[in-house]
């Protein structure tokens, strides 16, 4: 179907005060971690810019921070210096050559934040530590008020300065107005304590200093949060009054929603995939139903008609679609013109975005290897060649992916039936479906550039050989690798074994982790609806403990506590002993940090340990006339990610 004639209302223009949007695709705010110095730079612009191109109806940068005490992260935008200016035009520049407005988000992230980097006081409505940054705040004075409000309205300047269409004030999850409006972190007894209406009072004087600066042929709105997720704090009840608070001051041209708290509950706000799509459509509504100026609804929309049906549905006006557009910046456009299913639809996996973020990189994707890369000008092919791919996983798909739309020939083998690779076991555990994605994108894309896929070929140098090539790419990643105090036993088997169905425990079954992600842990949640009582061990501190970086750990701990699966740290494997065939196993272990010994008597063991890279044909290879390379799990055995961002190098490089 061309245009828009799928979607009802998602491609209807919007009236956001003076400024008119043309379709209800909103590339919300976010962190991207791309600043240099407290200023924008071309990373920003050149990020914007495609999303833009992309179709989106409507841009929020990031948070702007409006005043020094507030530097909660390195890469922040600092604001209120006046060298932003530069940067703010190169961006809005960029992004209205493509006819697309572009608002600035500003903030004060207030006690949610450390002294760490500004080496001031933070300060906050009340001295209530934040539970993720530990730190006493400053309860500010009312002089200091004054001086924020002063912030917000010199940020606002320079956001006009730099040629923003409109202002929006974060109050939602991570801001000092979101912890004045908050019975949880405002304790105050003065004008701006205690009656909701006395918490409000920061917000609404922000709006009037905010809306004299910028005028009236700008537009202004204002993020708050629905439910705070935690006790005693913002409620939806509060929420809705708020909202009718903003309306009522006339000088708000849309509100926009968010749920829970950074950072006590940030799982809730980046839900990974282990939250259904959709969840704090709630909100919106109910705001929705209470005032008439348009509203913004969130919550993990992975495909336009998602999106369009909550519109439809009147959940709200319009809709923030943040993950969706980093994977694919063309996201509104795909949809728009007829081609919704060749979007490179988001995992919800928080691995490259939020996760690498989490570890102060700058924003990536899993999905997406030009996310944050689209400064940097790809080089044009050399030649076009004639390009053969071995293995059908994430890494040799993006390769071969990539090559053909640079006009190589390309011919891809898989030995197995099915195409995907190790992203094909991950899925398998129903929590975690939607991981297969990464690989049913690849494969879309791969056959609309025109990949000659062969799968069930078990492909040696013989027969590398005989396709002739100019080049070849091994993607054949890696191969369970047996721990060294396993032994021979039967009932010792690797994570694989159990999700590809070669093992099938039963009874007591202890889970190794010693990978800390997802392996363990989503072995051991299917192990446990099959039945089995589970224990996790691990030589961490925490079992899958990366999992804390992707927002995993709080929905993975629940998950753990229904089903009964205990989890034990700081253990390391000896060594397995079983008297008999059917008897049971001892599993020795020694608790590392104070050199004693335990035991588990168990019918199974899972290993969730590492691999091995499957490099053999590599190597037969690397003597032959044409070019060979290797990416992914036969290099080292990684995390998909490396495999993505490997296949694409390695094809822009042919």
């Amino acid at each position: 179907m061309s245009s828009a004639g799928a979607y009802r209302h998602l491609f209807t223009p919007l009236r956001l005060g003076p400024v008119t949007v043309t379709n209800r695709v909103l590339f919300s705010a976010h962190l991207t971690n791309y600043a240099t110095h407290g200023v924008p730079t071309e990373q920003h612009a050149a990020y914007y810019e495609a999303r833009a191109i992309g179709g989106a109806g409507l841009i929020i940068t990031e948070e702007h921070s409006t005043h020094p005490t507030d530097w909660p992260y390195e890469k922040l935008i600092h604001g209120f210096h006046p060298e932003v200016v530069e940067g703010y035009r190169r961006i809005t520049e960029r992004v209205h050559a493509h006819g697309v407005p572009i608002f600035a988000q500003i903030n004060h992230n207030g006690g949610q934040a450390s002294s760490m980097y500004s080496r001031l006081p933070v300060w906050a409505p009340s001295p209530v530590p934040d539970p993720l940054f530990r730190e006493v705040p400053k309860a500010v004075e009312e002089h200091e008020i004054r001086e924020i409000i002063d912030g917000y309205a010199l940020v606002s300047a320079h956001c006009m300065a730099g040629g923003f269409d409109g202002i929006e004030l974060q109050c939602s999850h991570s801001s000092i107005v979101r912890g004045f409006l908050s019975p949880a972190t405002n304790h105050r007894t003065d004008a701006y304590g205690g009656s909701l209406a006395n918490r409000a009072r920061l917000l609404l004087e922000l709006v009037d200093a905010v809306r004299s600066t910028i005028g009236a042929d700008k537009a202004l709105g204002v993020r708050i949060c629905g439910d705070e997720l935690i006790e005693g704090g913002t409620t939806i009840d509060d929420a809705v009054a708020i909202a009718r608070m903003v309306e009522a001051t006339g000088q708000v041209d849309y509100i926009n929603t968010s749920i829970g708290v950074a950072t006590a509950t940030l799982y809730m706000i980046e839900a990974s995939m282990q939250i259904p799509p959709g969840y704090a459509m709630f909100i919106p509504s109910a705001i929705r139903a209470a005032v008439d100026l348009p509203v913004v609804g969130v919550g993990r929309f992975k495909d336009p008609l998602q999106a369009d049906r909550a519109l439809a549905d009147g959940l709200c006006d319009m809709v923030g679609v943040v993950r969706g557009q980093i994977a694919d910046p063309d996201f509104a456009a795909k949809a728009r013109s007829g081609h919704a299913s060749d979007i490179r639809t988001c995992l919800s996996c928080n691995q490259e975005c939020v996760g690498r973020m989490g570890l102060n990189r700058w924003l990536g994707c899993i999905e997406n290897p030009r996310t944050g890369k689209e400064s940097v000008p790809l080089p044009a092919p050399r030649r076009h060649k004639k390009v053969v791919v071995v293995g059908g996983g994430p890494g040799g798909l993006q390769a071969a992916v990539t090559a053909a739309e640079r006009g190589h020939q390309v011919v891809l083998l898989e030995r197995h039936v099915r195409l995907g690779g190790q992203a094909h076991v991950a899925a398998i555990v129903p929590s975690r479906a939607e991981f297969f994605d990464i690989a049913r994108n690849l494969i879309a894309a791969a056959k609309r550039e025109g990949v000659e896929i062969r799968t069930g070929v078990d492909a040696t140098a013989a027969t590398i050989r005989g396709e002739a090539p100019d080049a070849v790419v091994v993607a054949t990643g890696a191969r369970p690798l047996r721990p060294w105090w396993a032994g021979d036993d039967g009932r010792v088997v690797d994570v694989r074994d159990v999700l590809e169905g070669r093992a099938h425990p039963e009874g007591r079954v202890v889970v190794v982790d010693e990978l800390g992600f997802h392996q363990a842990t989503s072995v051991a949640e299917l192990l446990a609806d099959r039945g089995c009582v589970v224990e996790i061990v691990t030589n961490g501190m925490v079992v899958g403990q990366d999992l804390g970086v992707t927002l995993d750990m709080e929905t993975w701990n629940v998950k753990a506590h229904d089903r009964g699966i205990v989890q034990s740290t700081d253990l390391v494997p000896m060594g397995v002993s079983r008297p008999g065939d059917e008897g049971p196993i001892t599993l020795s272990l020694q608790h590392h940090p104070t050199g004693t010994d335990e035991e588990r008597i168990c019918d199974w063991v899972v290993c969730a340990v590492h691999q091995q890279a499957e490099d053999s044909l590599f190597h037969e290879l690397r003597n032959e006339p044409f070019e060979v390379h290797r990416v992914g799990d036969c290099v080292s055995p990684r995390r998909a990610h490396a495999a993505v961002i490997e296949g694409q190098r390695v094809a822009v490089n042919l």
